[in-house]
């Protein structure tokens, strides 16, 4: 009983030891070598009388040699006793030898694979951390690339999918970086234990994106709430995240904490449709104004400014647009009226290519007083407007367009399948509704098109992204046609949810494209680098603040004249708006900057003719 109890405890000793994998296996191969020498060397001798067999350091080597090298007995000499013991060591080194290397090979083998289920930690420091997959990973790392500067930039990604088909789809679509170093690990972000891999405690700022797939703000909360209970020891790096749904955004903002920037996507996108359907055009504005590939938002305190008015402001760069204040209380006012007093500790806003570029000018440059246009303000009128489709976004665009449009305008929502139902409540806006499906010609037509002043063309959620926006393809192209053959003037603004789809809408001719994903990523991306942007941009989406407008040429410079830029933002000054750019029509075609130009040189020659447009930040007209 006892010797049973000895003999089972050792099995289990043993068990135990080779379970822990190669290194026990390796030690215990090492062992039996040893002991198979050891034993070899001891018979040899004790029992060869040949005189060059008595060093002992020399049989050891040799028996040593046989069990790692069996090849080695082929030339020996000796006697009988001798031979066979070589003939012992090199049989059992070759079941020792063969063993290593079958050993070696599976622990090879699993270690590989255990790299490729992406577990192991990260060792970074002041790296960038995104959690969970989205299509918008793709926009961020290219946004990084040219944010770099020539630093280089490491991305941690942590995802519940497999790490090497998350490294194969990142290099076929980003196959031309060079300063951004991805590292991607499988693990879900809603778990601590997960989060430990990609080590946030050292990140220097965490991005969560929107997911597509069900429920993607639970995930996204329950992950917020990961990372609020986790320990800090040297406080939590910035977490910016993409809140899908608006009416998650309260439990978001309670899970994320005060200091979580978060971004509401649905408000966001559908902002973009009803300000691109007022000024088509705009979305390639904000495209411009989010991307690191062109000038950005910066804030310089400027002492020398201080007690003049934020019209002396809008001269004092000569490649810088200013665009507004950010008071000492935090307050950040954009377009602020022209005689507004800038005080100590006032920071100006402004747009520049890089912070070198912000330097004040030797002298204010001139303006061609006798080019500045003076046209009368248009009345309201009341307008028509047709909504083709219906997602998500719809009763926040409904809402929007009730607030810009005058009194007595018509919406018009046709929809795939059964119209939608309960509409938010309008007080400017007569909202029918009917059954069609815009990929369908007859339909189209039945609608009269002609009575509307714009067409708005949504983006389907009930579909995949690519059948998405190859319906609205399908749909712009007879809006096309039917608008050359019927002589129509209606705008067409639509949406997109892959921007690379962009490039083959082109075709249509629509007036604009707005890519809300691509936009969002953007804002995304800017946040994650410069989160006290988040007041800016919150301003700028604001309804209650100065929005972007696309406007006439016309409206500011005497078509033709010879100008400047500085006499454009004078024309827009006594206007009560603050220009940042213009469009030329005749490169509205042409990607990637379609026209639009930000920042121009104030002092370089300019002439603006029909067609063009100036970008200004202008506050937003109540309605009539």
């Amino acid at each position: 009983m006892f010797k049973s109890g000895v003999r089972e405890r050792l099995r289990y000793w043993f068990d135990n030891t080779m379970s822990r994998g190669t290194p026990a296996l390796i030690a215990w191969l090492a062992l039996a070598s040893l002991l198979l020498v050891v034993a070899v060397s001891a018979v040899v001798l004790l029992f060869d009388t040949d005189p060059d067999h008595r060093d002992p350091s020399a049989v050891v080597w040799i028996s040593l040699l046989r069990t790692l090298d069996p090849g080695t007995m082929g030339g020996d000499t000796g006697n009988a006793i001798f031979l066979a013991m070589m003939l012992v060591v090199t049989i059992g080194g070759i079941f020792i030898v063969s063993s290593l290397v079958g050993i070696l090979a599976s622990g090879l083998n699993t270690k590989l694979a255990e790299l490729r289920k992406g577990r192991s930690q990260v060792v970074e420091h002041g790296h960038t951390v995104i959690l969970g997959w989205s299509e918008q990973i793709f926009t961020i790392i290219g946004e990084l690339e040219l944010a770099s500067e020539g630093e280089r930039v490491c991305v941690a990604i942590l995802a519940d999918r497999d790490k090497v088909e998350m490294e194969d789809e990142i290099r076929a679509r980003l196959p031309r970086r060079s300063r951004v170093r991805v590292v991607c690990r499988t693990g879900s972000p809603t778990r601590p234990a997960d989060l430990d891999i990609v080590r946030p405690d050292q990140a220097a700022v965490i991005v969560i994106p929107s997911r597509q797939d069900e429920d993607p703000d639970v995930r996204l909360i329950k992950t917020l709430l990961s990372l609020s209970h986790r320990p800090w020891p040297d406080g939590r790096p910035p977490v910016v995240a993409v809140v899908t749904d608006s009416t998650n955004m309260p439990a978001a903002t309670l899970a994320g904490g005060p200091a979580a920037k978060l971004i509401d996507a649905q408000d966001l996108a559908a902002r973009l449709v009803v300000q691109s359907r007022r000024q088509p055009g705009l979305s390639l504005v904000y495209n411009e104004l989010l991307t690191f590939a062109g000038d950005e938002i910066y804030m310089r305190s400027e002492p020398s400014l201080s007690g003049r008015p934020f019209a002396a402001a809008l001269f004092a760069y000569d490649t810088a647009a200013v665009i507004g204040l950010k008071h000492p209380d935090g307050q950040v006012v954009l377009n602020p009226p022209s005689d507004t007093v800038i005080v100590d500790g006032d920071e100006i806003i402004l747009l520049a290519q890089s912070p070198s570029m912000v330097r004040l000018a030797a002298e204010p440059a001139s303006i061609v007083a006798d080019a500045i246009a003076a046209p009368e303000r248009a009345a309201p009128v009341v307008e028509r407007t047709l909504m083709l489709g219906w997602n998500e976004r719809g009763p926040t665009i409904l809402t929007l367009l009730d607030r810009y449009l005058p009194a007595g305008s018509a919406l018009t929502i046709a929809s795939y399948g059964r119209p939608p139902g309960e509409m938010p409540a309008a007080a400017n806006l007569r909202i029918t509704t009917t059954s069609c499906d815009p990929t369908r010609r007859p339909a189209l037509q039945a609608l009269d098109l002609q009575q509307f002043q714009y067409v708005i063309v949504l983006a389907e959620d009930h579909v995949g992204v690519a059948h998405a926006d190859s319906r609205t393809l399908v749909t712009l192209l007879h809006l096309r046609d039917l608008k050359d053959k019927q002589a129509g003037s209606y705008a067409m603004v639509s949406e997109l949810i892959d921007d690379e789809n962009r490039q083959l809408a082109q075709v249509t001719n629509a007036d604009d494209f707005v890519v809300g994903s691509k936009l969002i990523s953007l804002l995304l991306t800017q946040l994650s680098k410069n989160q006290y942007l988040q007041e800016v941009f919150a301003e700028l989406f604001d309804a209650q603040g100065s929005d972007m407008y696309v406007e006439p040429a016309g409206n500011y410079l005497i078509a033709g004249a010879k100008a400047n830029f500085a006499t454009v933002i004078e024309a827009a000054r006594r206007r009560g708006e603050t220009a940042v750019g213009y469009r030329v029509q005749s490169h509205a075609k042409k990607p990637p900057a379609y026209g639009i130009v930000l920042n121009p040189d104030k002092t370089e020659p300019l002439s603006l003719h029909p067609g063009d447009q100036v970008v200004v930040l202008a506050k937003t007209a109540e309605p009539a």
